[in-house]
């Protein structure tokens, strides 16, 4: 993928940030390029990329660490245990960035982590400004720091414009999870 690794931030209120990092990733993986996903996040639930994952390696890894979703839909985990997780996620990203197997690492909702407070900020500056040359990171996740945009080489931020959620129409699977 040359030399020079991008930084890359899918971010904003709008749905599709993890979509758009798959979609790299699916992209990726048709040039035989290794991909890494963590999820910082994610974890206690069922959604459809922990199986479809499972058909794209050995080229595609997909590491769900979290313990869920932070303060909402019925989350009973002291926030201690969420940080604890978060770490372990942040550790992993570290080593999976310095072996320089993988041509993208994905840090999937790690801006969330850091606005929630399960990371800190300064780690994930590190991260990038230690990451070796060759290596693309990507991060998703709304509440992007200003420090992280002003390292990244691309931003794109998602806007909803509209939502089915907000007409009553639930989380649909295989759109939505």
């Amino acid at each position: 993928m040359g030399k020079d690794g991008l930084v890359i931030v899918y971010t904003g209120k709008g749905k599709g940030k993890t979509t758009a990092a798959l979609g790299m990733a699916l992209r990726a993986v048709g040039y035989d390029y290794k991909v890494c996903m963590i999820q910082f996040i994610k974890g206690s639930w069922h959604y459809g990329e922990m199986t479809s994952s499972k058909r794209l390696e050995p080229e595609f890894e997909l590491t769900a660490v979290g313990k869920g979703f932070v303060g909402i839909m019925d989350d009973k985990s002291p926030i201690e245990d969420h940080k604890k997780i978060a770490d372990e996620a942040l550790a992993i990203a570290q080593e999976r960035i310095a072996s320089e197997k993988y041509n993208i690492v994905i840090l999937d909702e790690i801006n969330y982590a850091v606005n929630l407070g399960l990371v800190k900020i300064d780690d994930v500056i590190k991260l990038i400004q230690t990451k070796p040359a060759n290596v693309n990171v990507v991060l998703t996740g709304n509440h992007v720091k200003a420090e992280i945009i002003e390292l990244a080489d691309l931003v794109t931020e998602m806007r909803e414009i509209k939502h089915p959620f907000k007409s009553g129409i639930r989380a649909k699977k295989g759109i939505d999870f």
